[in-house]
């Protein structure tokens, strides 16, 4: 194979990959993720006592019509301008999105 083709299939590999990274991402950590990078804007957990108010809580995020974790945490590789540039790994915006798509009721 030459470098260009391995290149290739391994970019190709990589994207059918991440899907499955943001269904099977780790809710425990993501929960941490969230106390530190996320609690100072957004309400991550029901024992957070205030949030801001222009910000959804991590609860309504996961239980809105149609909520796909891989969507989030694609999502959070290239946040909104408001938001901070964290620089998660694919692995870590996985494991956020499983634990917001944990909060489901």
């Amino acid at each position: 194979m030459t470098t260009k083709a391995t290149t290739f299939a391994a970019l190709l590999c990589a994207g059918l990959a991440a899907p499955a990274l943001a269904a099977s991402g780790d809710a425990d950590h993501g929960e941490v993720l969230a106390r530190h990078w996320c609690s100072s804007c957004h309400i991550v957990a029901d024992d957070q006592p205030r949030g801001a108010d222009n910000v959804p809580t991590f609860s309504a995020i996961g239980n809105r019509p149609g909520f796909d974790p891989a969507q989030i945490a694609r999502f959070l590789r290239d946040p909104h301008p408001k938001m901070p540039d964290m620089q998660l790994s694919t692995y870590e915006a996985a494991d956020l999105a499983a634990y917001i798509a944990s909060l489901k009721r």
